[in-house]
């Protein structure tokens, strides 16, 4: 995969050496509360398991995958954007991650919209969804910018989502 440039970041697929900032976003209580894998990470042998097992497994089988962000400024990884394959459902969610210092500024919005623009340039597929846990709004907001608009309330091991959709 071609790194995806933003204004303010770069995506690029996680790398091992990664898992200290996958573990850094996912202890935070304040960025899990609205996801449906909290409390999944725990530890850095934690973190390189998602990103061995899943990420790199995703990107060898689908083409794509959930991307690390980098801030351009710092250089750092400060979260995560992109799909991830439902085969289930035949297509793949679209999601996002960031530490709180990131919220508000638009990056969610950003990265989003760019992992669109390269998912219908480069990934052939245009249909994909979100899940939103109600209480989200700023989540739902993103949602919506991208053009997905409400489809049901599904749930998940006993967690009610909003399932927004292009279809």
């Amino acid at each position: 995969m071609p790194v995806i440039e933003t204004e303010r970041t770069l995506l690029r697929e996680f790398r091992l050496e990664d898992a200290e900032a996958v573990l850094k976003f996912n202890v935070n209580t304040e960025v899990t509360r609205y996801t449906g894998d909290a409390g999944m990470i725990k530890t850095l042998d934690d973190a390189k398991r998602v990103i061995q097992s899943i990420w790199l497994k995703e990107y060898q089988e689908y083409g794509y995958g959930r991307w690390a962000v980098v801030d351009k400024a710092s250089g750092d990884v400060v979260g995560f954007c992109g799909f991830k394959y439902f085969p289930s459902l035949g297509m793949p969610d679209i999601g996002y991650r960031f530490l709180p210092e990131y919220w508000g500024k638009g990056l969610a919005t950003e990265t989003a919209f760019a992992c669109v623009d390269f998912a219908k340039q480069n990934l052939a597929f245009t249909r994909y969804f979100a899940d939103v846990m109600p209480d989200n709004i700023a989540s739902k907001r993103v949602i919506e910018k991208l053009g997905l608009t409400y489809s049901e309330t599904i749930q998940e091991d006993g967690i009610d989502f909003l399932r927004y959709a292009n279809f």
